[in-house]
This record gives structure tokens, C-alpha cells and sequence, in this order.
């Protein structure tokens, strides 16, 4: 790729190393008081993680590398499973919480392509931001809701970050997610790392919340061998998980 070509959505949301960031998206989603108060009524959540893994891949990688049906009918899926999750002041489908989430999913894998890859170019930086509205505007999230620029971003960040609030039961159902108990044979042992993961990706202020024990020298250790590894990787491994969801929901009946 030319240096003057910026980098597209394409170019970088299906790179397996960002999935580091689910955790911590997951939890900054949940940290959101109408968003952890539906999700703790709705116990399966934490239960599944990986149906919840295995659900947002596939939409991710179906909107942004499907076709235009393609990208409607897993839109129409996501929409369907969203429509009985509701509670008090909570539609699942409401499109501000849906900007929160698509904004978490975002500002997660924007951090963690820079901790493996360096810092973005500024034209970098705003055209992923540009194209990382599609996650939002396939389910029904007006356009306009989604920030303009990156100091937009970073307006409406700050903005919601204050007003996320831990709540007993939101931190319930991070230490399931975290902690889990079943699954297939190597989830469990997996688990460490996710931890330090997510905790490493959270404001100390959300750690603290959540009780999440963290060692910032572990954590940095940790980066800096992915940083000298996994870019020498080809795209071919980098990309591989990508290939599956598509074909996976290609084969699925209608």
C-alpha cells in the first residue's frame, strides 16, 4: 500500500490481535447504568461469552466484509436478538446505546492496533473513525450520531466515560465473564490473560470499580513481545478468524 493511502476499515478490523480488546469493551458497555441493569436481568449473557464472542464477530466481520444482503440480514439478526433484552428506561435497540457500544467496540481496537502497531498517522486516524460508523449505522444508528472528527470523538468519549457508573451487579456479571466456569476445555486456562488484558485496557478509575487486579509492568512486558512478533505475522494468519466467521455464516440456512 502507497504511504499516501490511508487506511481503511478494511485494512485493520479483521486482525485477530484485536479481539484483546473484548474484554474491556464489554465492560465499559456494561458500565453504562440502562446497559448493566438489562444485561443483569438477563443472566445468559455472561453465561455464553463465547455466543456473545461468536454473535459480535460475525456481525463485524459480515458488515464490513459481506455483501450489502449480507451485511442486512446479520444487521436483521443482531436486531432480532436485541429485541426482547429490555428493563426498566432499556430498549437494547435504542440508538444512543447502541452509538455507546459500536464507540466502545471502536475505541478499543483503535488502542489496541496502536499498542501493536504504533500510532496512527492523523489520516489514519480519521478515515478509520469515518468508516467504524458503518458498526453503528447498520443497526439503525442515525449517521449523525456518530462523531464527526476524532476531537468529536474524544468529546463524546470524555462525556460518557463520566457518567458510567459500576454497579453491583454490573461487576456480578463481569467476574462470570471473567471468571468463567464452563465452556470448551481451553477457555478457563485462556483466562489469565484475558484478564490482564482487559484490565490493562480499563482507566484505573473502571479497575478500581471492578476490582480488577492489575500489573502495568506485566502488561507492558506483554505488549512489547506482541509488538516485535505479530505484525512480522502474513495477513493470510493475521486475518484467518475473518475468513471463518464469513464462511461459517455463508453456510448458515437463511
Amino acid at each position: 500500500m502507497p504511504a499516501s493511502d490511508p487506511l481503511r476499515i478494511a485494512d485493520v478490523s479483521a486482525d485477530v490481535a484485536l479481539l484483546a480488546g473484548g474484554g474491556a469493551a464489554i465492560l465499559l458497555q456494561i458500565a453504562h447504568p440502562a446497559v448493566g441493569r438489562a444485561v443483569a436481568e438477563h443472566s445468559d449473557f455472561a453465561q455464553r461469552p463465547l455466543d456473545r464472542l461468536n454473535g459480535t464477530l460475525t456481525y463485524l466481520y459480515v458488515t464490513v466484509y459481506g455483501t450489502p444482503d449480507e451485511a442486512a440480514e446479520v444487521a436483521r439478526r443482531v436486531g432480532a436478538a436485541h429485541r426482547p433484552v429490555r428493563s426498566t428506561n432499556y430498549d437494547a435497540r435504542d440508538p444512543q446505546l447502541q452509538l455507546w457500544v459500536a464507540a466502545t467496540l471502536y475505541d478499543t481496537a483503535m488502542r489496541v492496533r496502536e499498542l501493536v502497531f504504533g500510532p496512527l498517522r492523523e489520516v489514519d486516524a480519521e478515515t478509520l473513525l469515518d468508516d467504524y460508523s458503518v458498526i453503528a449505522t447498520a443497526l439503525g444508528v442515525p449517521r449523525a450520531l456518530w462523531p464527526a472528527d476524532r476531537a468529536a470523538f474524544a468529546r463524546y468519549w470524555s462525556e460518557s466515560v463520566a457518567s458510567l457508573s459500576v454497579t453491583g451487579a454490573s461487576r456480578g456479571v463481569a467476574h462470570q465473564l471473567l471468571h468463567p466456569t464452563g465452556g470448551p476445555w481451553w477457555l478457563r486456562p485462556s483466562m489469565p490473560l484475558v484478564r490482564m488484558l482487559t484490565a490493562g485496557l480499563l482507566t484505573e478509575e473502571l479497575r478500581e470499580a471492578y476490582g480488577l487486579p492489575h500489573n502495568q509492568k506485566r502488561f507492558n512486558r506483554f505488549m512489547l513481545a506482541t509488538r516485535m512478533i505479530y505484525p512480522l505475522l502474513p495477513r493470510w494468519v493475521r486475518f484467518s478468524a475473518q475468513r471463518r466467521y464469513l464462511a461459517t455464516f455463508r453456510r448458515e440456512p437463511g
